[in-house]
């Protein structure tokens, strides 16, 4: 099937740039959003629409929402709902500049920019603290099980549902751990990338363990770090068939089921979380026409 977006089941590229977007008061978005179709390859710009965009159009996506944050006792998480979102992908942070431009330009009769933050590919794919990142990620055919919906009908199969999330890391209070602690809030060694048998039930991975979930919550991780100035961390993206798999993740990291939050939560906190539609493909285009377009 080559109706989704190919840069979701592509590789991490060597550098990114992501765009957020906030409608213009009284917009009228549809003419924006055919520009964009036209620099928008689903491959080196992925497109995501958020709920206000939808809802401006008076159209319902279903599985489409706000990103929450009531998850009863535990960590509350911020929400920050844009209207679009768009994921570039590239080797060259000058060319990545100017395909920013493009976009920008594309779409600024009804869109203001947000934010903008770039990433890139720490040595071998790396998290800044040194970890490696997206070790559980499913691969071939489950990678395409996880992150793309099917069976939903024309303008809607080959779409997916990302969950996005900036994370800015306490480097000194994670430095001052002692390297132990740091593995067990890891539930990996990251010397050598093994999982830790003996880990406390607060480790990341057996927080987030994709199989350990009834159902099985599988979602398809492209987090990228990011840098600005002296600060730094992590832009979690996470791809899914629908939201389920992530908010299950989530549920459980923040400490709702069981009153263990995730290890993480002691030098590293979200700052903005976003949920957006990407739409499929047809003809080597964006699909909108479950926006009416």
């Amino acid at each position: 099937m080559n109706n989704f977006q190919p840069g979701i089941l592509a590789p991490v590229p060597e550098f990114a740039r992501y765009l957020s977007f906030s409608l213009k008061a009284g917009a009228k978005l549809g003419n924006a959003l055919r520009s964009l179709v036209d620099v928008a390859d689903g491959e080196l710009v992925i497109v995501g629409i958020g709920q206000p965009a939808a809802v401006a159009l008076g159209r319902r996506i279903r599985g489409l929402r706000i990103f929450p944050t009531d998850f009863g006792p535990g960590l509350v998480l911020p929400s920050t709902s844009s209207a679009l979102w768009c994921w570039l992908r590239g080797s060259d942070r000058g060319a990545l500049l100017h395909a920013s431009r493009k976009v920008v330009a594309a779409v600024s009769s009804a869109f203001d920019p947000e934010t903008v933050i770039d990433g890139f590919k720490y040595d071998t794919g790396r998290d800044l603290t040194g970890y490696v990142d997206g070790t559980e990620n499913p691969k071939g055919k489950k990678a395409f099980q996880a992150a793309i919906a099917q069976g939903q009908g024309a303008g809607l199969d080959g779409s997916s549902f990302v969950a996005v999330q900036q994370w800015v890391h306490d480097f000194d209070r994670f430095a001052s751990m002692p390297a132990k602690e740091q593995d067990n809030s890891i539930g990996r060694r990251r010397s050598d990338n093994k999982e830790l048998t003996d880990a406390p039930r607060s480790a990341h991975i057996k927080r987030t363990a994709q199989e350990s979930f009834a159902p099985e919550a599988f979602v398809l991780r492209r987090s990228m770090p990011w840098a600005d100035g002296m600060s730094g961390g992590l832009n979690f993206v996470a791809f899914g068939k629908s939201f389920d798999a992530f908010e299950a993740q989530l549920r459980r990291m923040v400490g709702a089921e069981d009153g263990v939050s995730d290890a993480l939560f002691k030098f590293t906190r979200p700052v903005s979380g976003s949920y957006f539609w990407c739409p499929p493909m047809r003809k080597g285009k964006l699909d909108l026409r479950a926006l009416g377009l």
